[in-house]
């Protein structure tokens, strides 16, 4: 049975937080003296009226009905998502900065899944108000809307496990407490800890205070919203590149892991953690090879050349999407190697997308244990993460979600090139917004016009950025009839 009055009850409380962080967002039209403060008041008042509707209709929800179920988590988790980038996206809308409702869409969509995919042309022609709330939604999205909110409000109940299945990232979901809500802020904790840092070390480096908040939210969210057109490159500082590579990786780390290294000193997780070292086995290894390509066959320097080939690197593997040069114009070599990092990700529990690296270590453990299996048909191959057996159901989890992922990937790339563009572009793109990382490959480089993209291309582009941020599933099942039957 779905319960029909709790989720409205959920996504109401959800619509009233969304329009009192756009009435915060509303101060800096105030502080700045722009024009984009009545789009922000509308936006709230619209999102405020739709919430407290919601609210009204789950009311008089019965004691049987307290009892949140699956079901109904994914269907909240799934529609939050989609609520929060309609009602989000009226501040773009209503302000008149973005005048067609399918681009202002699109923006909040690439913003909460933490894409980073932007159909402005001239980001630095529009107000700060806009520019921090595109931020903040990357901030939001990245650890997941209904986990934020259940983290900071511990308002649902017995539905927190529910919701935090539903949303949660990764084949494996390991709980660092108990109780959910508590689990999830000390999470938050480690997030706003890394937020706040990497502002502080931007600003440090010569950044603006605005800028520098700016970057810190997207890029503690692996998310790649820049204030700035060129991105990072804007800047021109070696170091201020070093910093957003360092948090970048940082934020790339599973969360649950980084509290247990950070806040109980536990260093010899990140050695025991399977997980952690194919990722910085990854980095390493792409980051050593476009290195020596970039030193062989372009002007870099070798300092240059690493700089440049482990910024984009992490960027790339953290699904982060920052640039700081065009790598489409290097040697083709290059740019497809960094096309082959975009299918990786980095860790599960961390805000990146992608497939994710225990998904990786899982699949290639598996697959040579099956050419062990064949010269030793009786041997007992069991399949270890972190010293730990990984069970039948997880591997049968990781390799569904995997074939899923690529079925997708050629959909998306097949319909990409129906509408017009160019096989290369249609793959990257298909690729980019499933995987949630912005960039690309092609004729236009690696950041494409997604403005000249027709409407039905954007329309379509946000609901692969929302299966793949939503891990596939979790939007898929409420698509099929067997999820709606009642038994």
């Amino acid at each position: 049975m779905i319960h029909v009055k709790i989720i409205h009850r959920i996504l109401g409380v959800l619509l009233l937080i969304e329009s009192g962080i756009m009435l915060l967002c509303a101060l800096l039209p105030i502080f700045y003296g722009e024009n984009d403060l009545f789009g922000f008041v509308m936006a709230a008042l619209v999102s405020a009226c739709f919430g407290m509707t919601f609210m009204m209709i789950g009311k008089s929800t019965k004691n049987k009905e307290s009892a949140m179920t699956r079901r109904d988590g994914y269907i909240v988790v799934a529609v939050s998502w989609v609520l929060f980038s309609i009602f989000g996206s009226l501040p773009y809308y209503v302000s008149g900065y973005i005048p067609s409702y399918a681009d202002a869409y699109f923006e909040t969509m690439s913003g909460f899944t933490t894409t980073g995919a932007t159909i402005i042309d001239d980001i630095e022609a529009m107000p700060h108000g806009l520019l921090f709330w595109r931020s903040l939604t990357q901030w939001i999205g990245g650890l997941g809307i209904v986990f934020f909110t259940v983290a900071v409000l511990p308002i649902f109940g017995v539905g927190e496990v529910q919701l935090f299945a539903a949303e949660a990232i990764g084949p494996t979901h390991g709980k660092l407490h108990p109780r959910i809500s508590v689990s999830g802020r000390w999470i938050i904790t480690v997030y706003l800890l890394i937020t706040v840092l990497c502002a502080i070390a931007l600003r440090l480096c010569g950044m603006g205070i605005f800028d520098s908040v700016n970057h810190a939210l997207c890029t503690a969210a692996t998310g790649g919203f820049s204030t700035k057109n060129a991105s990072i490159g804007y800047f021109n500082s070696h170091t201020i590149e070093y910093v957003i590579t360092f948090f970048m990786f940082l934020s790339g780390i599973n969360y649950g892991l980084l509290f247990f290294v950070i806040f109980r000193g536990r260093l010899h997780k990140l050695a025991n953690d399977t997980e952690f070292k194919w990722f910085v086995g990854i980095v390493l290894l792409f980051t050593l090879i476009v290195t020596v390509s970039l030193y062989i066959s372009t002007p870099y320097n070798a300092s240059a050349s690493f700089r440049n080939a482990l910024f984009h690197v992490t960027a790339i593997i953290t699904t982060t999407g920052f640039t700081t040069t065009d790598y489409t114009l290097w040697p083709p070599f290059i740019w497809m190697l960094l096309g082959l990092c975009f299918y990786f990700g980095a860790c599960a529990g961390s805000t990146s997308g992608g497939m994710k690296s225990i998904r990786i270590a899982i699949l290639l453990k598996s697959m040579r244990n099956e050419f062990n299996r064949i010269l030793h048909p009786n041997a007992v191959l069991p399949v270890r993460v972190s010293g730990k057996v990984v069970s039948g159901a997880t591997k049968q989890s990781v390799l569904t979600f995997s074939i899923f992922f690529f079925a997708l990937m050629f959909v998306g790339w097949f319909f990409y090139l129906a509408i017009g563009i160019d096989i290369a572009e249609a793959y990257g793109i298909s690729l980019s917004c499933l995987s949630n990382i912005g960039l690309t490959i092609g004729d236009h480089g690696c950041n494409i016009p997604w403005s000249d993209m027709p409407t039905i291309g954007k329309w379509f582009s946000t609901f692969l950025m929302l299966v793949g941020r939503l891990e596939i599933f979790s939007v898929l099942l409420i698509l099929t009839p067997a999820f709606w039957k009642h038994r």
